[in-house]
């Protein structure tokens, strides 16, 4: 690993679940000064690599960016670029809604089954970022876990979805003056019937219990193992949309971005073109583990759109 990461710039890892597979490729890049992106959803896996290399990321000048996929890239740049259409220094809220199509991988199953089986250890990894990370002077940044209601600004059912996705999100206004004094950002599944919106929480719940069984949950892996996805048939009907809706300083604007398959094909976009941003592109001064907001902003957006991933302002109030 310290080989790999003092012959490149940059280093994508595709691993997972990085909990198990992908802490040694961090030290090395961290030690070396070798910028990292990755595909991790793992809130566990990102906290720990903050806690044990984000001071050497920062000492060396390695940008450590977790989330390059559909986990957390297009939630992070579209609440990014929803606050570039609000007006400046005052109170900001931007709620995000997801809607998607498609089939996970064997890999993801995995990820997400580690991850459900790991919330004690998860929990403690939060704690311990939380002692050390600073907080911003002078600003307050939140990313509560809102309620389910129905969205009329979508016409569908708004379930709050706790992923990584609001903490990259949370991460991001931190860092930035540019979300102003006070920001709010919440996270939804967006669900167009309401039978299906009263069933998910009850499957995910299920495979939630499920995963605290450790043969429960390897029969479960076993029945999709890694290596496995959808056919190329399948992945051609999949898509995604990712709107938001952000209110300040009497203003109100609505954004999306869209693409295909959010699971391979988009997610292998973003993964490519955050690297090659990384590697290329005129870029802020940053160091450390960094979000993609924070670090790459608008040079992303641009090639993500440049790639057939359009960001937009649908329309303002």
């Amino acid at each position: 690993m310290r080989a790999l990461a003092e012959s490149a710039h940059v280093v994508a890892s595709t691993v997972g679940p990085y909990i198990s597979y992908g802490q040694e490729l961090v030290a090395a890049c961290a030690e070396a000064g070798t910028d990292y992106t990755d595909l991790t959803g793992e809130p566990e896996f990102v906290d720990l690599m903050y806690v044990r290399h984000d001071a050497q990321a920062r000492r060396t000048g390695a940008r450590i960016v977790h989330a390059c996929g559909f986990d957390s890239t297009p939630h992070d740049l579209l609440a990014y670029f929803t606050v570039q259409q609000l007006p400046e220094g005052v109170p900001l809220t931007v709620d995000g809604f997801v809607r998607a199509s498609g089939m996970f991988s064997g890999g993801t199953l995995a990820s997400a089954l580690t991850i459900a089986s790991r919330q004690h250890q998860a929990k403690a990894a939060a704690e311990e970022r939380g002692r050390y990370e600073p907080q911003p002077a002078g600003r307050r940044v939140r990313a509560p876990l809102g309620a389910p209601r129905f969205s009329k600004e979508t016409g569908t059912w708004a379930l709050p979805l706790p992923t990584l996705d609001p903490q990259v999100v949370r991460r991001s206004a931190a860092a930035l003056e540019r979300y102003g004094p006070d920001f709010r950002y919440r996270h939804y599944a967006s669900v167009k019937w309401l039978p299906v919106a009263l069933a998910g929480p009850v499957g995910l719940g299920a495979l939630f219990a499920a995963a605290q069984v450790a043969p429960v949950r390897s029969w479960l892996a076993s029945r999709y193992e890694p290596g496995r996805g959808p056919s190329a048939e399948q992945r051609a009907r999949a898509w995604f949309r990712v709107r938001a809706v952000g209110e300040g300083g009497g203003r109100r604007v609505f954004t999306e971005v869209t693409g295909g398959d959010p699971g391979y094909g988009e997610t292998a976009k973003i993964l490519a073109e955050a690297s090659l941003c990384l590697a290329l592109d005129d870029l802020p001064t940053t160091a450390g583990q960094v979000t993609t907001a924070t670090a790459m902003g608008d040079a992303l957006i641009g090639r993500l759109r440049d790639a057939g991933m359009p960001f937009r302002v649908c329309h303002t109030d």
